[in-house]
């Protein structure tokens, strides 16, 4: 733990807010595809609401500790995650793609 601890608080800051943006960039483009996509969604609602769930957490978590990077990118993977729920609850599952006239 030695060599952790000699690296300033600031390093971790910074980071934190890089990492925590590739997240979001990831999150970001997987609700792109979803929006393009008129195929229905391969992702459960339990996965898309238990990450968002997940993403509250540390939100808060970063809230209660003050630790800015994790307050900002659990924040932004949240509202993110939120517009990904909503993009995949506007498809029809799958069932009912069927062409009547099939």
């Amino acid at each position: 733990m030695e060599f952790i601890d000699g690296i300033p608080a600031y390093i971790f800051e910074t980071a934190g807010f890089i990492v925590g943006l590739g997240a979001n960039v990831v999150i970001a483009i997987q609700v792109y595809k979803e929006y393009k996509s008129t195929q229905p969604s391969s992702l459960s609602l339990g996965y898309v609401v238990g990450w968002g769930l997940i993403f509250l957490f540390w939100f808060l978590y970063g809230v209660r500790f003050d630790a800015l990077a994790i307050t900002v990118s659990n924040a932004l993977a949240f509202i993110i995650q939120s517009i990904l729920l909503w993009v995949i609850s506007r498809k029809k599952p799958a069932g009912e793609n069927k062409d009547i006239l099939q």
